[in-house]
């Protein structure tokens, strides 16, 4: 009896340490303990069985078997994921294959400035790979700098390509891809721009009365911007207490500060309808109102067949000021992105029409005023609410994809050092955990697994969104933009000035439709944007502004009312409509 107990208990023992498969098993002791360590210690939840992360995990140590004591540097933006990947990827990677790798983080506008420092030297630089914003796919595939992958995977990097990458699993790919059709960069981490909103006051009786008796409809989820607008004006004006605190229907920032450009690049006129229909990023006339034929950008200004200054642009800046005006905490104008985001989590906001879902891990938080006892949020996201000039087929909002970026002119031995830490952290083994840390989601597999399932209660909508048909209206900065450094510098002092009053809407985007042009010609005359380059049109072969808003689409003529009435959805009745959809 007692010696089939010791063999049960041996049985068991083995079955919780043995993995197997042949690369693992061609690895020497140390190696295949350090990996059942890592799977063990860092990586035990994942849509691969421990068998498969094993076997994952084993490619590298074999795939990296030439590169040892090789060192590499890499660049990503401040976000928790990628502190994540820093402080437990990168030394894990480094244990596993002797590459050394040191991960910075800094501001996002510094990671586009060391972009720009390499690609003007055109030459060897600091960092070996970044993990930058798909904004630049635009500039990345016109500009020769950034690798293509699809073509590096079946070339030089078709050893160091791993075969469980699934790249169909990327829920991201489209964003990735250039007018050629190449993948230029991997996807690493995405969120999106959504509508938040106080769901625990949305569901009281005697708000909900109120609200019906003095707008007609219930209070919900709006569906269209006019709905936006009177429930930021019922909690703003007509509420304006709710258990003795003083409450606002609305929240923004408004500071002349560079990120001011992002709330309209990210991407504000989408929103409003001021481009054409096309997924992702509306032809030809994009969310920035540029207006692209074939593969090269033609102008801005509606006199070109641009939207950047048309009436469904005005329209959204208009809106923006006026809503920040009445509706938002006083202090609100002179604040910044970073200082503006915090503030919904404090308990004074009703809605908010542009919220990051970046901001989830931070909104869940324990002892929050918009967190219940239990852990779960009062608050809930969903898809915001779009302007009077959208159309069904446009894109509805922003998603921000951070993405490998690798430069085509370095080392080859570096390149390859580059590629597989860039895969190491978005390989299955790997990329659950990340996700449950830092919720920015990157593959259907782990949304769809039971783990995410369980943390949906608790994240407000985010795994019900991304597993939703919905998640397809929104994305990055697409195609359109050929060099995003040069152009989208040129928003925020523009915008700045309508804020304040300096110049009108419509003056201040007529600024910024000019400024735009200009730049287009300059990149068109020095040839900064390959075979794909803008083809400015001079003289008499620019049409005019008339002949362009009596054509169909984007730019759109000015709407006799641009405020139809309210609509709104019930919460639990927009989930209902994406599972049908999903099914």
């Amino acid at each position: 009896m007692k010696t089939f107990t010791a063999l049960v208990i041996l049985t068991l023992l083995l079955g919780r340490t043995t993995l197997a498969g042949p690369l693992f098993d061609g690895l020497s002791p140390e190696k295949q303990s350090l990996i059942r360590a890592l799977i063990a210690d860092h990586f035990p939840d994942s849509t691969l069985s421990p068998e498969e992360q094993a076997e994952e995990l084993a490619w590298f140590v074999h795939a990296a078997s030439g590169l040892q004591n090789r060192e590499i540097s890499v660049l990503s933006e401040q976000l928790p994921t990628h502190d994540y990947e820093a402080e437990v990827l990168a030394p894990a990677f480094s244990q596993l294959t002797g590459i050394a790798v040191t991960h910075d983080r800094k501001p996002e506008g510094e990671v586009i400035r060391q972009i720009n420092l390499q690609r003007i030297m055109a030459a060897k630089g600091r960092y070996d790979a970044f993990v930058n914003d798909s904004d630049m796919i635009g500039t990345h595939a016109r500009s020769g700098w950034a690798l293509a992958l699809s073509d590096y995977m079946e070339g030089e990097g078709k050893a160091f390509t791993l075969p469980s990458l699934a790249l169909e699993d990327f829920i991201g790919l489209d964003f990735v891809t250039g007018p050629d059709g190449k993948l230029y960069q991997l996807p690493d981490q995405q969120f999106a721009n959504l509508y938040w909103f106080r769901y625990d006051w949305f569901q009281r009786p005697e708000l909900r009365a109120q609200f019906r008796d003095r707008y007609g409809y219930e209070l919900g989820v709006p569906v269209n911007w006019s709905a936006y607008e009177d429930i930021a004006e019922f909690f703003s004006v007509h509420v304006r207490e709710i258990d003795g605190q003083r409450v606002y229907g609305h929240m923004d920032y408004g500071k002349r500060d560079p990120s001011l450009g992002w709330r309209f690049t990210d991407a504000w006129f989408s929103m409003a309808g001021a481009g054409d229909r096309g997924i992702p990023n509306g032809l030809p006339v994009d969310e920035w109102g540029i207006r692209m034929e074939g593969c090269h950008p033609v102008g801005s200004s509606v006199s070109r067949g641009g939207a950047t200054n048309s009436p469904a642009a005005v329209y959204a800046l208009e809106k923006y000021i006026d809503w920040l005006d009445r509706f938002a905490p006083p202090e609100a104008r002179d604040m910044t992105f970073s200082e503006a985001g915090p503030v919904p989590a404090q308990g004074q906001v009703a809605q908010q029409i542009f919220w990051y879902t970046a901001f989830t891990s931070d909104m869940t938080r324990e002892g929050l005023p918009v967190v219940n006892e239990d852990g779960t949020p009062k608050w809930r996201m969903a898809p915001s609410p779009r302007g009077a000039y959208w159309e069904d087929g446009m894109k509805l909002g922003y998603q921000d994809v951070g993405a490998w970026t690798i430069p085509r002119a370095m080392g080859a031995e570096r390149q390859k050092a580059a590629w597989l830490y860039a895969q190491f952290t978005v390989a299955r083994t790997v990329s659950l955990q990340k996700t449950l840390y830092g919720l920015t989601p990157i593959r259907l597999s782990d949304l769809e697994s039971p783990q995410m399932q369980q943390k949906a209660p608790a994240l407000g909508g985010l795994v019900e969104f991304y597993r939703s048909p919905a998640r397809l209206a929104w994305s990055p900065t697409g195609v359109n933009v050929p060099d995003y450094p040069r152009l989208a510098k040129l928003w925020w002092p523009n915008i700045a000035d309508a804020v304040t009053g300096r110049v009108s809407p419509q003056q201040a985007l007529d600024n910024l439709a000019a400024a735009q042009d200009r730049t287009l010609s300059v990149i068109e005359r020095n040839f900064l944007a390959g075979d794909c380059g803008p083809k400015m049109a001079e003289g008499a072969d620019v049409r005019g502004a008339e002949w362009w808003l009596a054509q169909p689409g984007a730019p759109k003529p000015r709407l006799a009312n641009e405020k139809p009435k309210g609509v709104t959805i019930r919460y639990e009745d927009l989930l209902r409509q994406w599972e049908v959809a999903g099914g």
